[in-house]
Protein backbone atom coordinates (compact mmCIF):
# COMPACT_ATOMS: atom_id res chain seq x y z
CA UNK A 1 0.00 0.00 0.00
CA UNK A 2 1.49 3.00 -1.45
CA UNK A 3 0.47 6.82 0.64
CA UNK A 4 1.11 9.96 -1.23
CA UNK A 5 4.92 10.70 -1.82
CA UNK A 6 5.92 13.24 0.26
CA UNK A 7 6.57 16.90 -0.37
CA UNK A 8 9.35 19.06 -0.22
CA UNK A 9 8.11 21.91 1.29
CA UNK A 10 6.06 19.49 3.71
CA UNK A 11 5.75 21.12 7.59
CA UNK A 12 7.83 19.73 9.54
CA UNK A 13 6.43 16.95 11.40
CA UNK A 14 6.61 16.19 15.30
CA UNK A 15 9.24 13.61 15.41
CA UNK A 16 8.02 10.00 16.16
CA UNK A 17 8.19 7.87 19.76
CA UNK A 18 11.80 6.92 20.85
CA UNK A 19 12.90 3.69 22.04
CA UNK A 20 13.68 4.90 25.20
CA UNK A 21 14.94 3.10 27.85
CA UNK A 22 13.62 2.81 31.20
CA UNK A 23 15.34 2.62 34.39
CA UNK A 24 17.78 0.19 34.65
CA UNK A 25 17.80 -2.48 37.44
CA UNK A 26 19.76 -4.86 38.91
CA UNK A 27 20.19 -8.38 38.20
CA UNK A 28 18.99 -9.21 42.21
CA UNK A 29 16.04 -7.38 40.93
CA UNK A 30 14.94 -8.86 38.12
CA UNK A 31 12.62 -11.73 40.08
CA UNK A 32 11.51 -15.07 38.21
CA UNK A 33 8.22 -14.02 37.63
CA UNK A 34 9.74 -10.45 35.22
CA UNK A 35 12.00 -13.58 33.45
CA UNK A 36 8.79 -15.90 33.19
CA UNK A 37 6.76 -12.65 31.97
CA UNK A 38 9.52 -12.25 29.37
CA UNK A 39 9.41 -16.31 28.12
CA UNK A 40 5.53 -15.46 28.37
CA UNK A 41 5.71 -12.69 25.93
CA UNK A 42 7.80 -14.62 23.31
CA UNK A 43 4.92 -17.31 22.85
CA UNK A 44 2.55 -14.09 22.14
CA UNK A 45 4.74 -12.80 19.32
CA UNK A 46 3.70 -14.45 15.77
CA UNK A 47 6.29 -15.86 14.00
CA UNK A 48 8.65 -13.68 12.08
CA UNK A 49 10.67 -14.65 8.99
CA UNK A 50 12.82 -18.54 9.59
CA UNK A 51 14.87 -18.98 12.26
CA UNK A 52 16.08 -15.66 12.65
CA UNK A 53 17.35 -14.60 16.34
CA UNK A 54 16.31 -11.91 18.36
CA UNK A 55 18.41 -8.90 18.18
CA UNK A 56 21.07 -8.17 21.12
CA UNK A 57 21.15 -4.60 22.11
CA UNK A 58 22.28 -2.56 24.65
CA UNK A 59 23.80 0.39 22.92
CA UNK A 60 23.29 2.15 19.55
CA UNK A 61 26.26 0.66 17.59
CA UNK A 62 28.59 -1.82 19.35
CA UNK A 63 32.14 -1.04 18.08
CA UNK A 64 33.63 -4.86 18.89
CA UNK A 65 31.11 -5.90 15.70
CA UNK A 66 33.16 -6.19 12.57
CA UNK A 67 31.27 -3.83 9.89
CA UNK A 68 29.71 -6.68 7.85
CA UNK A 69 27.03 -8.46 7.51
CA UNK A 70 27.28 -12.24 5.55
CA UNK A 71 24.60 -13.33 3.66
CA UNK A 72 24.14 -16.53 1.32
CA UNK A 73 25.56 -14.67 -1.09
CA UNK A 74 27.89 -12.31 -0.32
CA UNK A 75 29.58 -10.20 2.57
CA UNK A 76 28.13 -6.99 2.47
CA UNK A 77 30.55 -3.88 4.23
CA UNK A 78 28.03 -2.07 6.47
CA UNK A 79 30.81 0.56 6.88
CA UNK A 80 31.82 0.79 3.66
CA UNK A 81 33.83 3.33 1.34
CA UNK A 82 32.10 3.82 -1.82
CA UNK A 83 34.34 3.52 -5.01
CA UNK A 84 33.03 5.47 -7.24
CA UNK A 85 35.04 8.94 -8.21
CA UNK A 86 35.78 10.67 -11.59
CA UNK A 87 38.83 12.05 -12.78
CA UNK A 88 38.96 14.57 -10.80
CA UNK A 89 38.61 12.59 -7.90
CA UNK A 90 35.57 13.74 -6.81
CA UNK A 91 32.38 11.79 -6.09
CA UNK A 92 30.61 11.24 -9.28
CA UNK A 93 26.83 10.46 -7.04
CA UNK A 94 25.55 10.78 -4.32
CA UNK A 95 24.66 7.55 -2.52
CA UNK A 96 20.69 6.53 -2.53
CA UNK A 97 19.03 7.22 1.18
CA UNK A 98 16.50 5.47 2.74
CA UNK A 99 15.03 6.52 5.38
CA UNK A 100 12.81 4.08 7.50
CA UNK A 101 10.17 5.09 9.79
CA UNK A 102 7.93 3.41 12.97
CA UNK A 103 6.88 2.84 16.29
CA UNK A 104 8.86 1.37 18.51
CA UNK A 105 9.69 -2.17 18.43
CA UNK A 106 7.89 -2.04 15.03
CA UNK A 107 10.30 -4.28 13.41
CA UNK A 108 12.28 -1.36 11.62
CA UNK A 109 15.67 -2.82 12.15
CA UNK A 110 14.97 -5.82 10.71
CA UNK A 111 13.27 -4.70 7.85
CA UNK A 112 16.30 -2.97 7.11
CA UNK A 113 18.46 -6.09 7.28
CA UNK A 114 16.25 -7.54 4.60
CA UNK A 115 16.32 -4.78 2.59
CA UNK A 116 20.16 -5.30 2.65
CA UNK A 117 20.24 -8.65 2.53
CA UNK A 118 18.15 -8.49 -0.80
CA UNK A 119 19.91 -5.47 -1.99
CA UNK A 120 22.71 -8.10 -2.61
CA UNK A 121 25.40 -4.80 -3.10
CA UNK A 122 28.56 -5.00 -1.24
CA UNK A 123 28.58 -1.62 0.29
CA UNK A 124 25.87 -0.60 2.66
CA UNK A 125 25.78 1.36 5.58
CA UNK A 126 22.86 1.28 7.82
CA UNK A 127 22.70 4.15 10.71
CA UNK A 128 20.42 4.20 13.40
CA UNK A 129 18.39 7.19 14.71
CA UNK A 130 18.93 5.53 18.64
CA UNK A 131 22.61 6.38 18.14
CA UNK A 132 21.69 9.94 18.44
CA UNK A 133 20.07 10.84 21.79
CA UNK A 134 20.39 13.83 23.46
CA UNK A 135 23.27 14.08 26.32
CA UNK A 136 20.87 14.21 29.25
CA UNK A 137 21.46 16.66 32.24
CA UNK A 138 21.98 15.62 35.58
CA UNK A 139 18.41 16.24 36.39
CA UNK A 140 17.23 14.62 33.25
CA UNK A 141 19.67 11.41 34.13
CA UNK A 142 17.55 11.32 37.50
CA UNK A 143 13.91 11.76 35.69
CA UNK A 144 15.53 8.97 33.42
CA UNK A 145 15.97 6.68 36.39
CA UNK A 146 12.74 7.01 37.64
CA UNK A 147 10.95 6.33 33.99
CA UNK A 148 10.21 9.54 33.96
CA UNK A 149 11.95 11.09 30.86
CA UNK A 150 9.91 11.37 27.49
CA UNK A 151 12.70 9.46 25.47
CA UNK A 152 9.32 9.70 22.65
CA UNK A 153 9.56 13.44 22.00
CA UNK A 154 11.11 15.50 19.16
CA UNK A 155 13.03 17.04 21.67
CA UNK A 156 15.10 14.30 22.65
CA UNK A 157 16.85 13.79 19.62
CA UNK A 158 19.63 15.98 18.40
CA UNK A 159 18.90 16.43 15.01
CA UNK A 160 21.22 18.83 13.99
CA UNK A 161 24.14 16.26 13.98
CA UNK A 162 21.59 13.56 12.48
CA UNK A 163 21.31 16.01 9.43
CA UNK A 164 25.11 17.00 9.28
CA UNK A 165 26.06 13.09 9.06
CA UNK A 166 23.57 12.33 6.62
CA UNK A 167 24.75 15.24 4.40
CA UNK A 168 28.49 14.08 4.70
CA UNK A 169 27.63 10.13 4.08
CA UNK A 170 25.75 11.15 1.03
CA UNK A 171 28.59 12.90 -0.15
CA UNK A 172 30.81 9.80 0.39
CA UNK A 173 32.88 11.76 3.63
CA UNK A 174 33.72 9.64 6.98
CA UNK A 175 31.56 10.54 9.92
CA UNK A 176 31.82 10.11 14.00
CA UNK A 177 28.80 8.44 15.06
CA UNK A 178 27.81 8.57 18.50
CA UNK A 179 27.47 5.20 20.48
CA UNK A 180 24.31 5.39 23.05
CA UNK A 181 24.14 3.18 26.19
CA UNK A 182 20.75 2.42 26.86
CA UNK A 183 21.68 1.38 30.81
CA UNK A 184 23.13 4.34 31.42
CA UNK A 185 21.26 6.71 29.05
CA UNK A 186 24.70 8.45 27.90
CA UNK A 187 26.87 8.28 25.23
CA UNK A 188 29.82 6.17 24.71
CA UNK A 189 33.39 8.42 25.02
CA UNK A 190 34.17 6.35 21.62
CA UNK A 191 32.30 7.02 18.61
CA UNK A 192 32.06 5.07 15.37
CA UNK A 193 33.54 5.78 12.11
CA UNK A 194 31.31 5.25 8.81
CA UNK A 195 31.70 6.01 5.45
CA UNK A 196 29.49 6.62 2.56
CA UNK A 197 28.24 3.58 0.56
CA UNK A 198 25.97 2.85 -2.62
CA UNK A 199 23.08 2.48 -0.03
CA UNK A 200 22.40 4.52 2.96
CA UNK A 201 19.63 3.41 5.91
CA UNK A 202 18.39 5.18 7.93
CA UNK A 203 16.10 4.41 10.56
CA UNK A 204 14.19 5.40 13.37
CA UNK A 205 11.00 6.59 14.76
CA UNK A 206 11.58 10.29 14.31
CA UNK A 207 13.16 9.32 10.83
CA UNK A 208 10.02 11.44 9.15
CA UNK A 209 10.32 14.24 11.56
CA UNK A 210 12.32 16.88 10.18
CA UNK A 211 11.98 18.73 6.88
CA UNK A 212 15.65 19.02 6.53
CA UNK A 213 15.92 15.51 6.99
CA UNK A 214 13.46 14.31 4.78
CA UNK A 215 14.77 16.26 1.45
CA UNK A 216 17.98 14.30 2.36
CA UNK A 217 15.94 10.83 1.71
CA UNK A 218 15.66 9.22 -1.25
CA UNK A 219 13.00 7.20 -0.79
CA UNK A 220 10.77 6.69 2.54
CA UNK A 221 9.34 3.65 4.20
CA UNK A 222 6.93 3.30 7.04
CA UNK A 223 6.50 -0.11 8.74
CA UNK A 224 3.46 0.08 10.19
CA UNK A 225 2.71 -3.13 12.84
CA UNK A 226 0.09 -3.53 14.87
CA UNK A 227 0.21 -1.92 18.30
CA UNK A 228 0.00 -4.96 20.49
CA UNK A 229 2.64 -6.67 19.13
CA UNK A 230 4.50 -3.51 19.08
CA UNK A 231 4.29 -3.39 23.02
CA UNK A 232 4.99 -7.19 22.99
CA UNK A 233 8.34 -6.87 21.62
CA UNK A 234 9.00 -3.89 23.52
CA UNK A 235 8.56 -5.70 26.82
CA UNK A 236 10.40 -8.98 25.66
CA UNK A 237 13.41 -6.43 25.37
CA UNK A 238 13.33 -4.02 27.62
CA UNK A 239 13.20 -7.39 30.62
CA UNK A 240 15.47 -9.87 28.61
CA UNK A 241 18.17 -7.30 27.24
CA UNK A 242 17.92 -4.06 28.81
CA UNK A 243 17.55 -5.35 32.33
CA UNK A 244 14.05 -3.77 33.22
CA UNK A 245 11.26 -4.51 35.42
CA UNK A 246 8.02 -4.95 33.52
CA UNK A 247 6.37 -2.39 35.86
CA UNK A 248 8.31 0.40 34.56
CA UNK A 249 8.67 -0.65 30.97
CA UNK A 250 4.58 -0.63 31.10
CA UNK A 251 4.81 2.87 33.06
CA UNK A 252 6.85 4.20 30.01
CA UNK A 253 4.97 2.62 27.51
CA UNK A 254 1.58 4.16 28.58
CA UNK A 255 2.92 7.52 29.99
CA UNK A 256 4.95 8.43 26.73
CA UNK A 257 5.35 5.78 24.09
CA UNK A 258 1.99 5.26 23.32
CA UNK A 259 1.10 9.42 23.76
CA UNK A 260 4.08 9.79 21.03
CA UNK A 261 3.37 7.43 18.54
CA UNK A 262 -0.46 8.84 17.98
CA UNK A 263 0.91 12.49 18.41
CA UNK A 264 4.05 12.28 16.42
CA UNK A 265 4.71 9.12 14.63
CA UNK A 266 1.45 7.49 12.71
CA UNK A 267 1.08 11.28 11.59
CA UNK A 268 3.95 10.54 9.61
CA UNK A 269 2.90 7.76 7.82
CA UNK A 270 1.69 10.04 4.65
CA UNK A 271 5.07 11.34 3.84
CA UNK A 272 6.12 7.97 3.50
CA UNK A 273 6.54 6.69 -0.40
CA UNK A 274 5.71 3.43 0.64
CA UNK A 275 4.01 1.92 3.84
CA UNK A 276 4.97 -1.53 4.84
CA UNK A 277 1.92 -3.64 6.87
CA UNK A 278 3.18 -6.59 9.10
CA UNK A 279 6.73 -5.15 9.02
CA UNK A 280 9.25 -8.00 7.99
CA UNK A 281 6.40 -10.66 7.25
CA UNK A 282 5.46 -8.56 4.25
CA UNK A 283 8.33 -10.02 2.10
CA UNK A 284 6.37 -9.04 -1.45
CA UNK A 285 6.75 -5.01 -0.05
CA UNK A 286 10.18 -5.79 0.38
CA UNK A 287 11.14 -7.15 -2.58
CA UNK A 288 9.25 -4.17 -4.29
CA UNK A 289 10.73 -1.89 -2.67
CA UNK A 290 14.56 -3.71 -3.82
CA UNK A 291 13.73 -3.60 -7.01
CA UNK A 292 13.25 -0.09 -7.07
CA UNK A 293 16.42 0.97 -4.88
CA UNK A 294 18.25 -1.37 -7.67
CA UNK A 295 16.69 0.55 -10.76
CA UNK A 296 17.60 3.61 -8.88
CA UNK A 297 21.44 3.00 -8.79
CA UNK A 298 21.41 1.49 -12.52
CA UNK A 299 19.89 5.04 -13.30
CA UNK A 300 22.74 6.55 -11.06
CA UNK A 301 25.10 4.81 -13.18
CA UNK A 302 27.68 4.30 -10.00
CA UNK A 303 30.23 3.40 -11.62
CA UNK A 304 34.03 4.04 -11.56
CA UNK A 305 34.78 5.07 -15.72
CA UNK A 306 38.85 3.84 -16.36
CA UNK A 307 38.26 5.09 -19.91
CA UNK A 308 37.75 8.63 -18.63
CA UNK A 309 40.45 8.55 -16.00
CA UNK A 310 42.66 7.22 -19.30
CA UNK A 311 41.98 9.37 -21.74
CA UNK A 312 41.73 12.49 -19.08
CA UNK A 313 45.32 13.94 -19.57
CA UNK A 314 46.91 12.77 -22.76
CA UNK A 315 49.65 14.85 -24.02
CA UNK A 316 49.67 17.13 -21.06
CA UNK A 317 53.10 18.30 -19.78
CA UNK A 318 53.80 16.05 -16.04
CA UNK A 319 52.78 18.30 -13.35
CA UNK A 320 54.85 20.29 -11.13
CA UNK A 321 53.61 18.66 -7.84
CA UNK A 322 55.72 15.80 -9.72
CA UNK A 323 59.23 14.77 -8.49
CA UNK A 324 61.51 12.13 -9.59
CA UNK A 325 64.42 11.09 -8.12
CA UNK A 326 67.57 12.02 -10.07
CA UNK A 327 68.56 9.35 -12.46
CA UNK A 328 72.46 8.90 -11.65
CA UNK A 329 74.51 5.86 -12.95
CA UNK A 330 73.16 3.91 -9.98
CA UNK A 331 69.41 4.47 -9.44
CA UNK A 332 68.96 3.46 -13.80
CA UNK A 333 71.38 0.65 -12.44
CA UNK A 334 69.02 -0.77 -10.05
CA UNK A 335 66.55 0.31 -12.22
CA UNK A 336 67.95 -2.47 -14.77
CA UNK A 337 67.94 -4.77 -12.24
CA UNK A 338 64.45 -5.18 -10.75
CA UNK A 339 63.25 -4.72 -14.29
CA UNK A 340 65.31 -7.52 -15.73
CA UNK A 341 62.59 -10.65 -15.54
CA UNK A 342 65.72 -12.89 -14.99
CA UNK A 343 66.47 -11.28 -11.81
CA UNK A 344 66.16 -13.65 -8.84
CA UNK A 345 63.58 -12.67 -6.08
CA UNK A 346 67.27 -12.36 -3.46
CA UNK A 347 68.19 -9.55 -5.76
CA UNK A 348 64.95 -7.95 -6.69
CA UNK A 349 63.76 -7.34 -2.72
CA UNK A 350 67.87 -6.33 -2.33
CA UNK A 351 67.97 -3.65 -4.79
CA UNK A 352 64.15 -2.82 -4.14
CA UNK A 353 65.07 -1.60 -0.63
CA UNK A 354 67.99 0.32 -1.44
CA UNK A 355 66.00 2.55 -4.03
CA UNK A 356 63.07 2.70 -1.16
CA UNK A 357 65.70 4.17 0.76
CA UNK A 358 67.03 6.74 -1.88
CA UNK A 359 63.46 7.36 -2.10
CA UNK A 360 62.68 8.07 1.30
CA UNK A 361 65.35 10.45 2.34
CA UNK A 362 64.75 11.98 -1.15
CA UNK A 363 61.26 12.89 -0.29
CA UNK A 364 62.20 13.78 3.28
CA UNK A 365 63.55 16.91 2.07
CA UNK A 366 60.03 18.72 0.91
CA UNK A 367 58.99 18.37 4.72
CA UNK A 368 58.61 21.91 6.45
CA UNK A 369 62.12 22.84 8.18
CA UNK A 370 62.56 26.00 10.37
CA UNK A 371 65.94 27.59 11.50
CA UNK A 372 67.93 26.44 14.48
CA UNK A 373 70.87 27.55 16.35
CA UNK A 374 72.72 24.31 18.65
CA UNK A 375 75.98 23.97 20.60
CA UNK A 376 78.43 21.58 19.34
CA UNK A 377 80.71 19.86 22.04
CA UNK A 378 83.35 22.67 21.67
CA UNK A 379 80.76 25.10 22.80
CA UNK A 380 79.71 27.06 19.45
CA UNK A 381 76.53 27.93 17.96
CA UNK A 382 75.48 25.77 14.97
CA UNK A 383 73.10 27.53 12.69
CA UNK A 384 70.88 24.88 11.40
CA UNK A 385 67.55 23.30 10.73
CA UNK A 386 65.11 21.06 12.04
CA UNK A 387 61.65 19.85 11.30
CA UNK A 388 59.00 22.41 11.61
CA UNK A 389 56.30 19.83 11.87
CA UNK A 390 54.53 18.15 14.80
CA UNK A 391 55.00 14.47 13.64
CA UNK A 392 55.14 12.07 10.17
CA UNK A 393 52.91 9.19 9.47
CA UNK A 394 53.57 6.80 6.98
CA UNK A 395 50.55 4.94 5.45
CA UNK A 396 50.76 2.01 3.37
CA UNK A 397 48.85 0.61 0.76
CA UNK A 398 48.56 -2.88 1.00
CA UNK A 399 50.30 -5.45 -0.14
CA UNK A 400 53.13 -3.75 -2.09
CA UNK A 401 53.19 -0.81 -0.09
CA UNK A 402 54.07 -1.99 3.47
CA UNK A 403 57.27 -3.26 2.01
CA UNK A 404 58.54 0.77 2.00
CA UNK A 405 57.86 0.85 5.95
CA UNK A 406 61.56 -0.41 7.14
CA UNK A 407 62.68 2.20 5.10
CA UNK A 408 60.80 4.77 6.48
CA UNK A 409 61.48 3.54 9.53
CA UNK A 410 64.83 3.19 9.28
CA UNK A 411 65.09 7.02 8.60
CA UNK A 412 62.25 8.26 10.88
CA UNK A 413 62.40 7.54 14.25
CA UNK A 414 59.31 6.53 16.08
CA UNK A 415 56.91 7.42 13.08
CA UNK A 416 53.49 5.96 13.13
CA UNK A 417 52.20 3.14 10.45
CA UNK A 418 49.02 3.08 9.02
CA UNK A 419 47.64 0.62 6.78
CA UNK A 420 44.81 1.02 3.85
CA UNK A 421 44.22 -2.16 1.99
CA UNK A 422 42.38 -1.22 -1.48
CA UNK A 423 41.43 -4.04 -4.03
CA UNK A 424 39.51 -3.56 -7.86
CA UNK A 425 36.55 -5.69 -8.06
CA UNK A 426 37.50 -7.41 -11.42
CA UNK A 427 33.58 -7.43 -12.11
CA UNK A 428 32.62 -3.56 -12.00
CA UNK A 429 36.28 -2.33 -12.46
CA UNK A 430 35.85 -0.47 -9.04
CA UNK A 431 38.49 -0.04 -6.45
CA UNK A 432 37.17 -0.86 -3.17
CA UNK A 433 38.36 0.22 0.38
CA UNK A 434 38.37 -3.38 2.17
CA UNK A 435 40.39 -2.29 5.37
CA UNK A 436 41.67 0.96 7.21
CA UNK A 437 43.81 1.70 10.02
CA UNK A 438 45.01 4.99 11.21
CA UNK A 439 46.56 6.14 14.13
CA UNK A 440 45.08 8.84 15.83
CA UNK A 441 45.00 12.89 15.50
CA UNK A 442 46.14 11.89 12.09
CA UNK A 443 44.91 14.98 10.91
CA UNK A 444 48.01 17.15 12.53
CA UNK A 445 50.34 14.82 11.15
CA UNK A 446 52.17 14.77 7.47
CA UNK A 447 51.36 11.80 5.93
CA UNK A 448 53.73 9.75 3.57
CA UNK A 449 51.66 7.42 1.75
CA UNK A 450 52.87 4.47 0.22
CA UNK A 451 52.58 2.39 -2.79
CA UNK A 452 55.58 0.36 -5.02
CA UNK A 453 53.77 1.03 -7.82
CA UNK A 454 51.07 3.61 -9.43
CA UNK A 455 49.30 2.99 -12.85
CA UNK A 456 46.43 4.20 -13.50
CA UNK A 457 46.12 6.43 -9.84
CA UNK A 458 42.27 4.53 -8.75
CA UNK A 459 44.32 2.84 -5.49
CA UNK A 460 46.15 6.37 -4.80
CA UNK A 461 43.46 8.74 -5.82
CA UNK A 462 41.16 6.54 -3.27
CA UNK A 463 43.61 6.12 -0.41
CA UNK A 464 44.34 10.23 -0.91
CA UNK A 465 40.47 10.25 -0.52
CA UNK A 466 40.42 8.64 2.87
CA UNK A 467 42.86 10.58 4.17
CA UNK A 468 41.61 14.09 3.63
CA UNK A 469 38.19 12.35 4.86
CA UNK A 470 39.95 11.99 8.12
CA UNK A 471 41.13 15.67 7.77
CA UNK A 472 44.45 15.48 6.77
CA UNK A 473 45.12 18.74 5.19
CA UNK A 474 46.17 18.26 1.04
CA UNK A 475 49.29 19.55 1.49
CA UNK A 476 50.58 17.79 4.31
CA UNK A 477 50.29 14.13 2.11
CA UNK A 478 53.07 12.80 0.08
CA UNK A 479 52.59 9.63 -2.49
CA UNK A 480 55.53 8.04 -2.63
CA UNK A 481 56.16 5.53 -5.48
CA UNK A 482 59.05 3.45 -6.49
CA UNK A 483 57.39 3.68 -10.22
CA UNK A 484 54.56 5.62 -11.76
CA UNK A 485 52.73 5.75 -15.21
CA UNK A 486 52.14 8.88 -16.60
CA UNK A 487 48.42 8.46 -16.69
CA UNK A 488 48.60 8.00 -12.68
CA UNK A 489 50.37 10.85 -12.32
CA UNK A 490 48.33 12.95 -14.47
CA UNK A 491 45.11 11.58 -12.32
CA UNK A 492 46.74 12.16 -8.85
CA UNK A 493 47.54 15.48 -9.48
CA UNK A 494 44.60 16.81 -11.47
CA UNK A 495 42.40 15.38 -8.89
CA UNK A 496 44.59 16.73 -6.01
CA UNK A 497 47.26 19.15 -7.04
CA UNK A 498 48.72 20.08 -3.92
CA UNK A 499 49.23 16.43 -2.84
CA UNK A 500 53.25 15.71 -3.79
CA UNK A 501 53.77 12.96 -5.99
CA UNK A 502 56.94 11.50 -5.64
CA UNK A 503 58.96 8.52 -7.34
CA UNK A 504 62.02 7.10 -8.64
CA UNK A 505 61.03 6.94 -12.32
CA UNK A 506 57.44 7.83 -14.07
CA UNK A 507 57.04 5.32 -17.42
CA UNK A 508 55.41 6.79 -20.36
CA UNK A 509 52.25 4.03 -21.22
CA UNK A 510 50.08 1.79 -19.84
CA UNK A 511 48.75 -1.10 -22.02
CA UNK A 512 44.74 -2.14 -22.54
CA UNK A 513 45.40 -3.81 -19.34
CA UNK A 514 46.15 -1.38 -17.21
CA UNK A 515 49.89 -2.86 -16.76
CA UNK A 516 53.04 -0.16 -16.99
CA UNK A 517 54.84 -0.15 -20.11
CA UNK A 518 58.26 -1.18 -19.79
CA UNK A 519 57.31 -1.28 -16.06
CA UNK A 520 57.98 -3.99 -13.36
CA UNK A 521 55.83 -6.72 -13.84
CA UNK A 522 53.67 -7.10 -10.91
CA UNK A 523 55.85 -6.10 -7.86
CA UNK A 524 54.07 -7.60 -4.98
CA UNK A 525 54.42 -11.01 -6.70
CA UNK A 526 58.19 -10.83 -7.39
CA UNK A 527 58.16 -9.13 -3.68
CA UNK A 528 56.49 -11.94 -1.79
CA UNK A 529 57.13 -14.71 -4.36
CA UNK A 530 53.74 -15.54 -5.22
CA UNK A 531 52.35 -16.56 -8.34
CA UNK A 532 50.51 -13.78 -10.46
CA UNK A 533 47.13 -13.74 -11.60
CA UNK A 534 46.55 -14.12 -14.94
CA UNK A 535 46.58 -11.18 -17.30
CA UNK A 536 46.04 -8.91 -14.11
CA UNK A 537 47.78 -5.43 -13.73
CA UNK A 538 51.63 -5.28 -12.48
CA UNK A 539 49.65 -2.75 -10.00
CA UNK A 540 48.10 -3.99 -6.54
CA UNK A 541 45.24 -1.86 -6.94
CA UNK A 542 44.29 -3.65 -9.66
CA UNK A 543 44.72 -7.00 -7.75
CA UNK A 544 41.59 -9.21 -7.79
CA UNK A 545 39.30 -9.38 -4.56
CA UNK A 546 37.86 -12.13 -3.07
Amino acid sequence: MAAPPASADAPRSPPAAGDRPARPVAKSEITCEDRSSAEALDRLLPPVGTGRAPRKRTTSQCKSEPPLLRTSKRTIYTAGRPPWYNEHGAQSKEAFAIGLGGGSASGKTTVARMIIEALDVPWVVLLSMDSFYKVLTQQQQEQAALNNYNFDHPDAFDFDLIVATLQKLKQGKSVKVPVYDFTTHSRKKDWKTLYGANVIIFEGIMAFADKTLLELLDMKIFVDTDSDIRLVRRLRRDISERGRDIAGVIKQYNKFVKPAFEQYIQPTMRLADIVVPRGSGNTVAIDLIVQHVHSQLEERKLRWDMAALASAHQCHPLPRTLSVLKSTPQVRGMHTIIRDKETSRDEFIFYSKRLMRLLIEHALSFLPFQDCVVQTPQEQDYAGKCYAGKQITGVSILRAGETMEPALRAVCKDVRIGTILIQTNQLTGEPELHYLRLPKDISDDHVILMDCTVSTGAAAMMAVRVLLDHDVPEDKIFLLSLLMAEMGVHSVAYAFPRVRIITTAVDKRVNDLFRIIPGIGNFGDRYFGTDAVPDGSDEEEVASTT
